[in-house]
């Protein structure tokens, strides 16, 4: 399909560097590199089982660099990514039997919510606040739903992730950001897994974005800790609003073919 070297390809391993770099602080990264997928030609199944594959190599890189910092315990967390990893799984499963317009219509105002939600919540900082769910319940209940969701649509994974961190697990902003990409990449993987079985992956292609997603989610990672809530909390909220403009602009999404627009 393309070649392993050509014009194209360096700009998808671009894309997948900025894309990484974006997740890596705020989520948002297949803003980016889906787009340019099919831009490039690549049909959508493979573009979404493609971007599985680049997307993991993303959160593994950022999950990394925030464990060697300590903001997240990689021990501790493996059944909450086991978890994720299991919801995404199925997730992915049911994208090949289920419609997806439901979804598609309340994306974008749950984004929306998502964006209003940190914009107008005071105190947020990279301290941690009063936990309002016990962990186990919130790894058993939050976490897979989230995950599953991420196989079945995907967009504002991040977002929804990092919403459920600081209200529910009272994460500050820098704890929910580390513990995200975390379960990121059990969602990831869990998709991954069932698109192999599909043969909607290329490989080629994934691995050079891989390259990319790693370099930037390096890059994204050690800018987030530094500057923490500072950075993370503005990075957010306009992820999550172009997110909603993405899918909104669809001239797909059943809100704009209801309005007749």
């Amino acid at each position: 399909m393309l070649e392993f070297f050509d014009l194209t390809v360096l700009l998808l391993f671009a894309a997948a560097l900025a894309a990484g770099f974006v997740d890596s602080i705020a989520g948002g990264g297949g803003l980016i590199t889906i787009p340019a997928m099919l831009i490039a030609g690549i049909p959508p199944l493979e573009t979404l089982g493609t971007n599985k594959l680049q997307g993991q190599f993303g959160a593994a890189s950022a999950t990394i660099a925030y464990a060697r910092k300590g903001h997240v315990d990689l021990k501790a967390q493996l059944p909450m990514a086991l978890a994720a990893t299991i919801g995404g799984g199925v997730g992915a499963g049911l994208a090949t039997i289920m419609p997806g317009d439901v979804l598609k219509l309340l994306m974008p105002f749950l984004l929306i919510a998502v964006a209003v939600y940190f914009a107008l919540k005071p105190n947020l900082s990279d301290v941690d606040s009063h936990r309002r769910m016990a962990a186990f319940a919130f790894g058993v209940t939050v976490v897979p739903l989230i995950g599953l969701y991420d196989g079945l649509f995907g967009p504002g994974t991040g977002s929804f992730f990092m919403l459920s961190f600081v209200s529910l697990a009272g994460f500050g902003m820098l704890k929910a950001t580390a513990h995200t990409k975390l379960l990121n990449l059990g969602s990831n993987v869990g998709a991954f897994i069932v698109f192999i079985f599909s043969g909607a992956i290329l490989w080629k292609i994934g691995l050079i974005m891989g390259v990319g997603q790693i370099i930037g989610a390096q890059i994204g990672s050690r800018l987030a800790m530094r500057n923490g809530a500072r950075i993370i909390k503005p990075l957010l909220i306009l992820s999550c609003l172009a997110m909603a403009i993405k899918l909104l602009s669809d001239p797909a999404n059943p809100v704009r073919v209801w309005l007749g627009v």
